[in-house]
């Protein structure tokens, strides 16, 4: 679904520079707004050629205000920001042609079908009749769509609007596609679909970028992720690499009645690493879950319900950026 970069620098007008292995890079990034508020406080990132790199963290976090830049529509503030080689400030219309993106709300026409949907948006690139309905075709086939091709928007489930927006965002064979929370609302098959087209994506050498708040999402399609906080990068790598880094191999969940889990706490606070009191149960961050279970009622403790599983990346998630809600 890719390009060879000499077709690249040709429909750009603009030659890659050094280091084209890196498809973003930033050093020191910052962004401010009229308001005064700092929402992106001076960030370095690396995005690899061919690589799925992820943005998590809870609203407010910078990742959106992050993403725009990088998409090459808000101004950098401050910092250094190189987007496929090139300065975004100087060189934004040879950017955003290369780039895909999938905004977080469908925004698709209604008031066309499947296939003009993706007709249209590709003749904005500029692109001859022919090669665009050839493109539209093979995109309709990516997200099996095929037999919706004359179907109105507003037709669609759920996920088929997904799909169609992922497959919109491919029309001009971007280099680098970003995502800005995928699978929002959909279904798990929907979900799962989307990820297997993502993949593929990826094994044809696209770039990916994307915003989840789906942990389960960011283990299965990330290569490597930063996980953001009140505008700045507190953890960086890949998921297993970040799990073993801020967690233990094994969590044991340890329920009791209402209103004891406090007291519990420090009867098996030695039992792990970490111990968490939740309002309906104890987390205790060991590397074995059972023996944490069998030690409990060794001491004469009696659990309502025990679960012992494998930490995962929410457990890094919560451990850096809080449970707190942040609207």
């Amino acid at each position: 679904m890719s390009e060879t970069a000499s077709e690249d620098q040709a429909r750009s007008g603009v030659e890659a520079q050094p280091g084209a292995g890196s498809m973003i890079r930033a050093r020191g990034l910052r962004k401010t707004f009229d308001s005064g508020f700092e929402a992106v406080r001076g960030i370095d990132l690396d995005v690899r050629r061919g690589e799925a790199f992820g943005f998590l963290g809870p609203n407010g976090a910078g990742k959106s205000s992050t993403m725009r830049m990088i998409a090459a529509v808000s101004p950098v503030t401050d910092g250094e920001l190189r987007i496929l080689g090139m300065d975004p400030a100087a060189d934004g219309p040879a950017i955003r042609g290369r780039l895909g993106v999938c905004p977080q709300e469908d925004n698709l026409d209604t008031e066309l079908n499947v296939f003009d949907n993706l007709y249209i948006y590709g003749r904005y690139f500029g692109l001859p009749r022919q090669v665009v309905r050839e493109r539209a075709a093979e995109l309709l086939e990516f997200a099996k769509l095929t037999d919706k091709a004359k179907a109105k928007v507003d037709e669609l489930s759920g996920g088929m609007k997904r799909r169609l927006t992922i497959a919109r965002s491919l029309v001009n064979r971007p280099d680098l596609l970003l995502l800005d929370e995928p699978t929002t609302g959909l279904d798990p098959q929907a979900r799962h679909l989307l990820w297997d087209q993502l993949f593929r994506l990826k094994q044809a050498g696209v770039t990916l970028v994307l915003t989840t708040h789906y942990m389960d999402e960011a283990e299965q399609l990330c290569d490597r992720l930063v996980v953001m906080d009140k505008g700045v990068v507190v953890a960086e790598g890949a998921p297993l690499d970040l799990i073993r880094a801020h967690s233990t191999r094994e969590v044991a969940e340890l329920r009791f009645g209402v209103g004891e889990h406090e007291a519990h706490a420090a009867k098996v606070a030695d039992l792990g690493e970490r111990v968490e009191v939740l309002p309906d149960r104890l987390l205790v961050y060991a590397e074995d879950g059972e023996e944490v279970v069998t030690r409990t009622h060794e001491r004469g403790l009696q659990p309502l319900a025990t679960l012992v599983r494998r930490s995962t990346l929410e457990d890094v998630f919560l451990r850096l950026t809080g449970r707190t809600l942040v609207d």
